[in-house]
C-alpha cells in the first residue's frame, strides 16, 4: 500500500532541532519560551512568534516559576513541583523563623530539579508583612544567577 505521507527530501515539515544532552548528573538542558512575570505573559518577537531562550535562562525562568507555584494545587504538575511558600502568608511567627522556612522551601523547591547544584546566598528585606528574599543558584554546569521572590 502506498504511503499517505509523501516522501520527499527538500520538504520540511517541521522546525529541526537538536535532541536536549543529558549531563552525567542525569540533568537534561533544553531549551523554552521567555516569560515575562511582571505582566504574566510570555514575550512575543517581532514577528509575533514566542520568543525562545537559551538552556541556561530556560532553567532560571523553571527556578522562578517553581517558586511562584502553589505545590499540590494544578494538578497538570508532579507532586514534586512548586513550592509551599503559600503557607506561610500570614504567619504570626517572627522573622528568624520565618527566613529559615524561606529558605528550607525554595532549597527543596529548586533541588528538585537535577540541573541545581546548590541554592545559597539568601538576602531577606522586610517590608511590613512582607519578606522580600533573592537567592544564588548554581546549575550542574557551574552557572549562577540570582533570583528574587516574595512572601506576603
Amino acid at each position: 500500500m502506498a504511503s499517505l505521507f509523501p516522501e520527499t527530501e527538500d520538504m520540511v515539515w517541521a522546525e529541526q532541532y537538536e535532541p536536549e544532552m543529558e549531563e552525567e548528573s542525569g540533568a537534561v538542558f533544553g531549551r523554552s519560551w521567555r516569560f515575562d512575570f511582571e505582566a504574566g505573559e510570555f514575550v512575543m518577537s517581532p514577528t509575533r512568534k514566542v520568543a525562545a531562550v537559551d538552556e541556561k535562562e530556560a532553567w532560571v525562568i523553571w527556578c522562578e516559576k517553581a517558586i511562584r507555584t502553589p505545590r499540590y494545587r494544578h494538578l497538570i504538575y508532579s507532586r514534586d513541583y512548586g513550592s509551599e511558600l503559600e503557607e506561610l502568608i500570614g504567619s504570626d511567627d517572627d522573622h528568624a523563623l520565618l527566613e529559615s522556612e524561606i529558605r528550607r522551601m525554595v532549597t527543596e523547591t529548586l533541588m528538585a530539579d537535577a540541573r541545581t547544584e546548590s541554592v545559597d546566598q539568601f538576602l531577606f528585606t522586610w517590608e511590613g508583612e512582607a519578606c522580600r528574599f533573592s537567592c544564588q543558584i548554581t546549575s550542574v554546569r557551574d552557572e549562577t544567577e540570582m533570583i528574587e521572590g516574595v512572601v506576603m
